[in-house]
């Protein structure tokens, strides 16, 4: 048995001020131009997605819609690849009536990718009432570096704890939730508590782990917008890069540098909570395999350890389980889902919010607007202006929600900025509004709560907000 413990948490008494400022330009003639004003509605601000790539859809499938660009024929390969998403695999062999979905496991984590992105949104930990516990996994390495630079797998478990297994092959092991208190004030007097998560891994199949095992519980994370953020220029991502603090604004985001199979080489990561995949198919290729246990040409291997005979000896679905056209379609799937539109933009409270939301530092790293360039063979995605709320960068957020697990480039204290867009409408889609990596947080409060390292000032600013600006805050994010 085996515990995983939630950062410390400290409350810092002292009120930072957050140095993350868009400067004016100069004005003619030398003078000083007037102050960036953000409590007014920019032009275009509740099309997310750009022209191309949002929805008027606020309902239940708000996730889950296809880019208004679309023409008819490349609609029909969005209805394709939303077919794979939604096949619940079985285990080979099966029937000649299943075969065209045999090849589950011989350890797995899910029957489907909706399992884990249930409408295409954010998955809830086991403690969330209702919650199956599919959306949490739990990453595994121990020190050093596997020959692609990545992280080492665990040499019995492998790089992902697998909970069930098909039959004859034993599950990995069972993790239970476990949870201690951090309480803490406002500078208003009011109180709150947070909730760090503790883990403990149960009934391990093959024995105990490695001492020096590192673990990091991931949840699945929505996925409406990623083929927009595919189409948002290295250069662009790059430029925003300050691994050194040069300009002195307290932030110093970097770049990931991960293993792209298909090109043999490192690349800019952008994708996963880390940034550690460099490209939405081979991000699907690896979930089809670490979640599921399909196998495909990106990677044709099962990911038995030598400690798992059964494992190794279960039948086969073919070589490869997925064929390439399906994984093609579930690629173009992933990167054609839309945008859902923004809310009220223009209502006092939002805008007052979002003001807040400059003045504290948030937009930092959360940058609001983004444009893309060219993606090949994803022209509706090409010279959007969005606004997802990122800069794909990694940022340091501090001990408390550190994992101590490095990944690539990533230290175990640094997490690529979250998107915020469809924010507010993560519990109209999945029912909860659990946020942070593990879903650790409850409300969106408690995910800023939870910031520190490079987020520390504007948590703090956050902190000795009136409770009418804190909703406020809260309001504007509730329109995103």
């Amino acid at each position: 048995m085996r515990a995983l413990h939630g950062g410390k948490w400290a409350v810092v008494l002292a009120l930072a001020v957050a140095a993350c400022r868009e400067e004016p330009p100069a004005a003619p003639g030398g003078e000083e131009s007037p102050p960036v004003r953000w409590d007014v509605v920019e032009p275009g601000e509740a099309l997310s997605g750009g022209e191309a790539g949002t929805v008027t859809d606020a309902s239940a499938q708000a996730f889950s819609q296809a880019l208004p660009a679309l023409t008819l024929e490349r609609r029909s390969g969005f209805v394709s690849g939303r077919g794979v998403f939604e096949i619940d695999w079985v285990p080979a062999p099966a029937s000649s009536t299943r075969a065209d979905r045999d090849g589950l496991g011989p350890v797995f984590h899910a029957v489907a990718c909706k399992s884990c992105h249930p409408a295409n949104g954010r998955g809830a930990p086991p403690d969330e009432p209702g919650s199956t516990g599919e959306s949490l996994l739990v990453r595994l390495s121990i020190p050093g570096l596997a020959s692609n630079g990545g992280p080492l797998p665990e040499p019995t478990y492998g790089d992902q704890l697998q909970p069930r297994g098909v039959p004859g092959v034993p599950a990995e092991a069972s993790v239970r939730v476990g949870h201690t208190p951090r309480p803490g004030t406002f500078a208003d007097g009011e109180a709150f508590s947070l909730q760090a998560p503790e883990y403990t891994l149960e009934a391990l199949a093959h024995g105990p782990l490695h001492p020096d095992t590192r673990l990091s519980p991931r949840l699945a994370q929505p996925l409406h917008g990623l083929g927009l953020l595919a189409a948002v220029p290295e250069a662009k991502v790059l430029e925003w890069a300050d691994p050194d603090d040069a300009n002195g604004d307290g932030l110093s985001g970097r770049a990931n540098r991960v293993w792209s199979v298909r090109q043999g080489r490192l690349v800019l990561g952008r994708f996963g909570w880390k940034a550690n995949q460099p490209d939405l198919e081979q991000q699907n290729a690896g979930a089809l395999l670490g979640d599921m246990g399909l196998t495909t040409a990106l990677f044709p291997e099962q990911s038995c350890t030598a400690a798992q005979q059964a494992c190794r000896d279960a039948p086969s679905g073919g070589a490869p389980e997925l064929e390439s056209n399906r994984v093609a379609a579930l690629t173009f799937y992933t990167h054609v889902l839309a945008v859902p539109a923004r809310r009220d933009v223009g209502a006092a409270r939002v805008l007052q919010g979002k003001a807040l939301f400059h003045r504290v530092g948030c937009a930092g790293c959360h940058r609001p607007t983004l444009t893309t360039g060219t993606l090949e063979g994803y022209p509706e995605l090409s010279g959007q202006t969005i606004r997802p709320y990122t800069d794909l960068l990694l940022h340091d957020m501090g001990e408390a929600l550190a994992d101590g697990r490095p990944d690539f480039d990533a230290t175990g204290r640094e997490w690529r900025t979250a998107p915020l867009w469809g924010l507010g409408l993560t519990a109209t889609v999945n029912g909860h509004t659990r946020l942070l990596h593990d879903g650790r947080a409850r409300s969106v409060m408690e995910a800023i709560l939870w910031h520190g390292g490079e987020a520390e000032a504007s948590r703090e600013a956050v902190r000795q907000l009136s409770k009418e600006e804190r909703e406020a805050l809260l309001t504007f994010l509730d329109s995103l």
